[in-house]
């Protein structure tokens, strides 16, 4: 079918005045946006990149409803039948679930997750079907867990946790996988655009660069789906209410912050006299308090108590020296004794 055929309803996106855009000019407009909108770098939520949001899904949305009523597809056929004019619109499912994770808003989360996993799921279905690459499809998110999000068909915590290692693994080699594809299809996607954007490529590069853009979408599709079912996890747990309808605990109030010192600080501050040693440990007032309990102030007697200590001291001094004249005394009598009686006079005893 020729494109000049695919036009859109003028109702959904342009103006009644406005000549109606075909199905070519919506996917490429909304193309486009989605582009802007993944690159820049003003705020998500701003109502600028917003506006184009919407805008832009409102071009995508009219584009799967003509591609819809026109039946471009059909599982019954090969993807070498499928025009490559046509093969462009393979894409569509991508672009919207890609541009639906660009809304804003917390309390819409959820739905625009699962609304976008379902974009997604339809656009990797059907290249599956078409077979454009090798790879399994991811299961719905629903499915993944029990309603408690207990694992199905009741294996026990061991045989769980082994296949849960298992599947862990293969989930990592799978990434890496994908991460080599991506590279190499994008390497390859820049070289096939330069012709293509020239205008001179014929159909045969036309039909190879749409079939990379679709594999490479491919592997962005399978990496969100993996993103997303991470995201709605937390999300419901989030939700989920506590047993018995607990309240949630108020948060703990933190304890004020009390300024703590280095050990080496301390000890130099204490050697060189500096920080906390060397702060006042009281008052002027407490000074005086303290030594007039003590008795020690000059209007509590101190003079007194200085002719009491000088006195005791110096009757401590003549008693002292009463004590050297007795010694005095006794050291000449003996000597005197000494000079009458010679050595051993008085030890006769029982001598005979």
């Amino acid at each position: 079918m020729a494109e000049s055929e695919h036009e859109a309803d003028p109702g959904h996106i342009s103006s009644p005045d406005a000549e109606p855009l075909k199905l070519s000019d919506l996917l490429e407009r909304g193309w486009k946006i989605f582009d802007e909108v993944d690159s820049t770098n003003e705020p998500l939520a701003s109502t600028v990149v917003q506006a184009k949001v919407q805008r832009g899904l409102r071009m995508l949305e009219e584009a799967s409803r003509m591609v819809a009523q026109l039946d471009l597809f059909s599982r019954n056929e090969e993807l070498e039948e499928v025009a490559t004019a046509d093969l462009k619109y393979l894409l569509l499912p991508a672009l919207l679930g890609a541009l639906t994770l660009k809304q804003s808003g917390r309390d819409r989360r959820l739905e625009l997750l699962l609304a976008a996993e379902a974009r997604f799921t339809d656009f990797l279905r059907r290249s599956k079907d078409y077979n454009v690459a090798q790879f399994e499809l991811p299961r719905p998110t629903d499915e993944n867990t029990g309603s408690e999000g207990e694992p199905q068909n009741g294996l026990s915590t061991a045989t769980a946790a082994s296949s849960d290692l298992v599947s862990l693994a293969a989930k990592r080699q799978a990434k890496i996988e994908r991460y080599r594809q991506k590279k190499e299809l994008e390497s390859r996607l820049s070289d096939v655009r330069r012709a293509v954007d020239s205008g001179q490529a014929d159909d045969e590069v036309c039909r190879d660069f749409y079939l990379l853009n679709v594999k490479r979408w491919i592997t962005v599709c399978l990496e969100e789906i993996e993103s997303i079912e991470q995201e709605v996890e937390i999300l419901r747990r989030m939700d989920v209410p506590r047993p018995g309808g607990a309240p949630q605990p108020a948060p703990a109030i933190r304890q004020a912050f009390k300024p703590f010192i280095l050990t080496k600080d301390r000890v130099q501050a204490q050697v060189l006299g500096a920080g906390y040693p060397s702060l006042p440990t009281m008052t002027v007032d407490d000074w005086y308090d303290q030594h007039r309990k003590h008795g020690v102030l000059p209007d509590q007697g101190i003079p007194g108590n200085v002719a009491a200590e000088e006195a005791e001291t110096q009757e401590r001094e003549e008693e002292d020296e009463g004590d050297n004249n007795e010694a005095l005394m006794k050291a000449r009598n003996w000597d005197d004794w000494k000079d009458t009686h010679r050595r051993g006079y008085g030890n006769r005893h029982n001598m005979g």
